[in-house]
């Protein structure tokens, strides 16, 4: 029956069984739509498809879990339809940008400039963090766009539209670039201290520039290191300045007495 069936498949499991591959070919491109194991519920998935493809009234808003396609499915089907690109990913395209939607309630907005590296990828979600495999690793996205991964919205960077899923490059300003570094305004200017994380929070010293904080705090991990203290901390890479302005800095830079003279007890 299955074989009279319009865009089923019957295929069998390693242990014998049967289930049906369901596709659909459309403007040229054969489209796989997933697996079921009945040969009625893969001629379903066909005709929404079908339906889904030629009926342009329909939206991502109409996708209910009552419908056979899965959610990554119906977002690709409905911005092939729309913008006559087809995308493996769940991608739906916008003149300037693309959302990319992990699920109906996790949907980032990226530049359309990011295209072309998203639609390759698969986002996994994790709490408040977004992840890639790169080479077997995950990557949080967020390390894309400057945001360290232990940044804190609000105090490290923060989404000027308020919306913290919209990774657009223009709705993301970067307060503290580096770790252990964050910024004030005073009066007399911009005041930039660094603290480090020892046994609790050690204030490195107050700085008039963001690299002098930046680079003192690379020097208190060198000298907590030269005292014994075996931790993984996470040094800070100044990559607008020549080895010798580094070093210039790093010789004349002032750590905390606290810092120099602590030892493990």
């Amino acid at each position: 029956m299955a074989n009279n069936l319009r865009g089923v498949y019957p295929s069998t499991k390693k242990d014998g069984s049967t289930y049906y591959r369901s596709s659909i070919t459309h403007q040229g491109k054969h489209i796989s739509l997933g697996s079921y194991d009945s040969p009625f519920d893969a001629h379903a998935a066909y005709w929404e498809a079908a339906i889904l493809l030629t009926k342009t009234s329909m939206t991502l808003k109409d996708y209910n879990d009552d419908r056979i396609l899965s959610y990554r499915k119906w977002v690709i089907l409905t911005n092939f339809r729309d913008n006559d690109m087809y995308l493996t990913a769940p991608i739906y395209l916008y003149p300037n940008y693309f959302e990319y939607h992990i699920d109906q309630h996790s949907i980032l907005k990226f530049s359309i400039d990011d295209l072309f590296y998203f639609s390759k990828k698969q986002i996994m979600q994790r709490g408040r963090h977004f992840f890639v495999s790169d080479y077997g690793m995950q990557i949080n996205i967020q390390n894309r766009y400057g945001i360290r991964s232990y940044g804190v919205e609000g105090r490290d960077y923060i989404f000027i539209n308020g919306d913290n899923l919209d990774f657009r490059y223009s709705n993301i300003k970067i307060i503290n670039r580096y770790n252990g570094v964050t910024s004030k305004m005073l009066k007399s200017g911009m005041k930039y201290t660094a603290r480090i994380h020892i046994n609790g929070n050690y204030t490195v010293g107050s700085y008039k520039s963001e690299n002098e904080a930046a680079i003192a705090y690379n020097k208190a991990i060198d000298i907590l290191k030269a005292n014994g203290i075996n931790k993984n901390f996470m040094p800070n890479y100044i990559e607008e300045l020549s080895p010798k302005e580094y070093a210039d800095i790093y010789s004349t830079v002032k750590v905390s007495e606290k810092i120099i003279n602590y030892r493990l007890e």
